[in-house]
């Protein structure tokens, strides 16, 4: 039973009654990746799979824990993720919410 504040995983704006994502967070990700590639103008790019789970990660990480105020059992449960490979994320990012 999902006791936060708003919908439970899987019932959140951009999740269709199947779970399928969509919606703004797929549309603002196309989008900054489209702006990145217009950047790159035909120049070579390395790393762009570590960089755009970078750019996603920590914010997604902070957001998590500001809305289960630092609860990490809780922001686990929500990320849907094990509270250790939370709490290494947590660590690799240097997000401090002990």
């Amino acid at each position: 039973m999902h006791e936060g504040k708003g919908p439970g995983p899987g019932q959140g704006p951009g999740r269709g009654g199947d779970g399928a994502v969509g919606g703004p967070i797929r549309e603002a990700v196309t989008r900054a990746l489209d702006d990145y590639f217009r950047e790159l103008d035909g120049h070579d790019c390395n790393g762009l799979y570590r960089l755009v789970l970078n750019e996603v990660e920590v914010p997604l990480l902070e957001s998590v824990m500001d809305y289960c105020s630092g609860n990490q059992t809780r922001a686990a449960q929500l990320l849907g993720l094990n509270r250790a490979t939370l709490r290494k994320k947590l660590r690799e990012h240097g997000i401090d919410y002990n």
